[in-house]
């Protein structure tokens, strides 16, 4: 009896050896099984890796918003349209998404900012026509939003600029007028304050260069607004305060349309010299039919904002740009108009 019982206790034991050895089997793989799933584990990191560089190399489809002032000038409608056409060129390349707003002040530009920021925007190029977009746009800034400003300066700290040469816009109009009047006689600034800075370096150029180059010069300044109806009241108001004037410093081509409908309203003849601003092809087309009046743009086209969609991009995709772009302004006049007039181009 005790011989069975120790062959019985003997099987039970080797029975229990051989489930411990199949739970441990079970539970922990091999060392080459382990080797294998190690492999594998690499394999598909490797896989993800150069799915990524891959993604990389065919380059994001980058957010991007466009904030513009509502259009009361032909100019800023040339600017809107301007921004615009770029960005669908962009889209259409699988470059970039974008939203374009346009505002008639800071409060609803804000509020578009702030839409534009929920929307996921990567980039905003900025074109405020007042004060008052200082704080939000280095709030943007500040979460980490590239913003391009464009035209009037906007004071924030990190903000990216492309605009033209205001200041030089100045110092070429005082340069023509004294090529064609002398250093001596009258001349009236039309001045626009509500401008901002685009105003306020035109204007500097313009007084600076006087000062040096003809310094007897009597200079008249009047406010005005940049707009042709606001060149044509305020200049008919200037004409009947003044007997003589030789020439004319305005810093914008529309508004210099209204200057030129109010001489010829008045039958005035004493005046020489309008200078504006811009590119009007109406303005352009102006200068070869008014022999007895010089009239003079200097160049600051809209065609620059795209200048400003594309330096967002490039910011976007970590390519190095300088903060701040300025493109160089040149002077048209009846001499070389044509070279710039657009048959095509009704506007600017």
């Amino acid at each position: 009896m005790k011989k069975v019982l120790s062959i019985i206790l003997a099987l039970t034991l080797l029975c229990v050896t051989f489930a411990a050895c199949g739970n441990g089997e079970t539970s922990s793989p091999s060392s080459s099984e382990a080797s294998e799933s190690a492999q594998e584990s690499s394999a598909a990191e490797d896989s993800s890796e150069a799915s990524e560089s891959s993604a990389e190399a065919a380059g994001e489809v980058r957010k991007i918003g466009i904030l513009a002032p509502a259009v009361t000038h032909g100019w800023v409608a040339g600017v809107a349209y301007n921004a615009e056409k770029r960005c669908e060129e962009l889209q259409s390349e699988g470059k970039i998404e974008y939203k374009f707003y346009t505002s008639s002040n800071a409060e609803e530009m804000t509020t578009q900012l702030d839409d534009l920021k929920s929307w996921g925007a990567e980039a905003i190029v900025a074109y405020p026509q007042w004060e008052g977009m200082e704080v939000p746009i280095q709030q943007a800034i500040d979460e980490g939003i590239v913003v391009v400003n464009f035209d009037i300066e906007i004071a924030a700290d990190g903000v990216y600029r492309v605009s033209g040469d205001n200041e030089s816009m100045g110092v070429e109009g005082a340069k023509y007028i004294v090529d064609k009047i002398g250093t001596e006689g009258t001349v009236i600034v039309l001045d626009v304050p509500s401008s901002g800075s685009v105003a306020e370096l035109r204007k500097k150029g313009f007084m600076d260069t006087m000062a040096e180059i003809a310094p007897d010069m009597n200079i008249e300044t009047y406010a005005t607004q940049f707009t042709r109806e606001a060149g044509l009241a305020d200049f008919a108001d200037i004409l009947t305060n003044h007997d003589q004037i030789d020439a004319v410093y305005s810093m914008d081509d529309e508004t210099s349309i209204g200057v030129l409908q109010a001489i010829e309203e008045a039958g005035r003849t004493d005046i020489k010299v309008v200078t504006g601003g811009g590119g009007c092809q109406e303005y352009f087309n102006m200068m070869k039919e008014n022999e007895d009046i010089w009239i003079e743009s200097s160049l600051y086209s809209p065609l620059m904002v795209q200048d400003a969609v594309d330096m967002a991009v490039s910011i976007l995709n970590g390519e190095e740009v300088e903060p701040v772009k300025i493109i160089p302004t040149t002077v048209v006049d009846r001499e070389n108009c044509d070279e710039y007039i657009d048959p095509n181009n009704t506007v600017y």
